[in-house]
């Protein structure tokens, strides 16, 4: 009977898993590396600290700072500009927690402290649809009362119209109505107003040139 080995069988060792398992841990750490940088590459940015009307000017209080990851294809305005954008009109309501960037600030000549700020609904057809935006010149014209009969025999005249300002355009409805916010001069506001209410207004878009 041959001698028995007292003991088990050496399993030998397997050199290409263990170089696989190499290649793996170094893999997950560079990973790890990446995903700790990627992390740490961040920006100061400016934040709307609470909820701000359009038209209305910007407070110290209604921005504040926050950090967050970079991203070329997001519209920011970096930190270091605060004192720059403090005391500018807005365009657009603007809601707490939004990131603030300069297609929200209304362009040079927009609404200023001796101008009225009226809310005037159009109806689709009354107004350029797709075609308004803030700092577009204006006019807000007179248009007849709904059931008014204008078949008189009497000279036809132009229409009256005011000049004005747009400052933000509302999203329309499902009828195609929308709210414009426009500035007009304070002897023309209380009349804007109450033609805008009796839904007697169109807004004709003057040359941007």
């Amino acid at each position: 009977m041959a001698p028995s080995t007292g003991g088990r069988r050496k399993t030998p060792i397997r050199w290409s898993g263990l170089a696989l398992c190499v290649l793996l841990a170094v893999v997950g750490a560079l990973v790890v590396v990446v995903a700790v940088s990627r992390a740490g590459d961040r920006v100061s940015v400016l934040v709307v600290s609470k909820d701000v009307p359009a038209g209305e000017r910007l407070t110290g209080s209604d921005v504040q700072v926050a950090s967050i990851a970079k991203d070329p294809a997001v519209a920011t305005l970096d930190s270091s500009q605060r004192a720059s954008v403090v005391g500018k009109r807005v365009a657009v309501d603007l809601r707490k927690g939004s990131l603030l960037s300069d297609a929200q600030l209304t362009p040079g000549g927009g609404l200023g402290d001796d101008q009225q700020l009226v809310g005037v609904e159009v109806k689709r057809g009354q107004a350029p649809r797709n075609a308004l935006k803030p700092g577009d010149r204006v006019l807000a014209v007179t248009i007849p009362a709904q059931g008014e009969d204008v078949s008189s025999g009497e000279t036809a005249k132009d229409p009256e119209s005011v000049e004005a300002q747009v400052v933000s355009v509302g999203p329309p409805d499902a009828s195609g109505a929308m709210t414009v916010n426009v500035a007009v001069d304070p002897s023309e506001g209380p009349g804007v107003a109450a033609k805008a209410a009796a839904k007697q207004l169109a807004l004709v878009r003057e040359p941007r040139s």
